[in-house]
């Protein structure tokens, strides 16, 4: 009976980072000592190449100032963050069913979301730094939440 082939981090190689999007619109009466808090909505999406054992991770983050309606208008953030892998043993870990939707190995799935998460927040630190933001940070959360 053949073993189910397990991840392996050292299969795995980050090959290339495009920050497709980065906008950030800030109302010219708002005060930042006024924003209290910070709402995010993110996505976080995989797509793969089997053939060629390519993955790329899409990951979109929206953040939206709080401000209470103290601020007449809040500031808003805009970022879409592509990541491109590699993965030598690829054909293993995901696999097609018979709808064509890629059933993918839990480890390799928790990998590039926590890649591409933890790697975003610190992109993201340096981007806000200076705007209405820069008090900002993504926070931490369970990576398996943005696969589904």
């Amino acid at each position: 009976m053949p073993t189910k082939a397990q991840f392996s981090p050292e299969k795995l190689s980050l090959i290339d980072f495009k920050l497709v999007k980065g906008q950030i619109e800030t109302p010219e009466d708002f005060e930042i000592e006024k924003s209290l808090s910070f709402k995010i909505d993110n996505t976080l999406q995989i797509g793969f190449n089997l053939e060629e054992k390519l993955i790329r991770v899409d990951y979109s983050v929206q953040i939206t100032t709080q401000s209470k309606k103290a601020n007449k208008s809040e500031a808003t953030a805009n970022f879409q963050l592509v990541y491109f892998f590699q993965n030598s043993n690829l054909d293993e870990l995901a696999k097609p069913d018979e709808n064509g939707v890629i059933e993918l190995d839990a480890s390799l799935g928790n990998a590039l979301a926590s890649i591409a998460y933890s790697t975003s927040r610190g992109i993201l630190l340096t981007r806000l730094q200076g705007t209405a933001f820069q008090s900002f940070i993504l926070p931490v959360i369970n990576p398996n939440k943005l696969l589904h």
